[in-house]
């Protein structure tokens, strides 16, 4: 029999002019993710995402396969099921780690199922899957300021402020990820959902 393995998605934009971006978030945490299993992002024969495999929790820790599609956020669904299929993971095993508008910064939220509030990552994740009943590490960015649009908002880079507390902020959450494939959900939650 194989051994389980677990997808865990970062959710955020390909390339140089949005690596700074809230709408990130994702890619942050599996590029901290990457470092804990000692792995290097590489092309993935499917050709639409960059992957890293290997294992949370040291040595005999779970299996897990990291992945940064290669898409803008609304067409992530393609590549995260592509990976799922060739993976042999079923959807209860796959994990987003995305930006969220109604958690306040520096902080973040671990749970399974729900809708896609407004979130295109999200949302195209749950039609390519024909499910939402996978596990969200939500990051908190908070709301725009003013009157500034949510979609502009989540493309702007984090302030010069936010930017001294976000290696915090990715430390935290990977290690959410971490808990969550470990410990499972409800400890996870008792632990993070503060």
């Amino acid at each position: 029999m194989t051994e389980p393995v677990w997808l865990v998605v970062g959710l955020g934009n390909p390339g140089p002019s949005y690596a700074g971006n809230r709408h990130n978030i994702g890619y942050l945490v599996n590029d901290e993710l990457a470092s804990r299993v000692g792995g290097t992002f590489k092309s993935h024969k499917t050709g639409r995402a960059d992957v890293v495999e290997g294992r949370l929790g040291g040595p005999g820790g779970v299996r897990v396969v990291l992945a940064r599609p290669r898409c803008y956020m609304n067409e992530t669904g393609g590549p995260v099921s592509a990976l799922a299929k060739f993976y042999k993971v079923p959807v209860v095993r796959i994990v987003a780690v995305h930006d969220e508008l109604d958690i306040p910064f520096d902080t973040l939220r671990v749970k399974v199922g729900g809708g896609d509030n407004g979130h295109n990552g999200l949302r195209s994740m749950r039609k390519s899957l024909d499910s939402g009943e996978f596990y969200r590490v939500r990051v908190g960015i908070g709301r725009p300021p003013g009157r500034m649009a949510p979609a502009d908002f989540v493309l702007q880079d984090y302030s010069n402020v936010e930017r001294k507390i976000l290696p915090f902020q990715v430390d935290r959450a990977a290690d959410a990820v971490e808990s969550l494939l470990t410990e499972g959900l409800e400890r996870t939650q008792n632990v993070f959902n503060s």
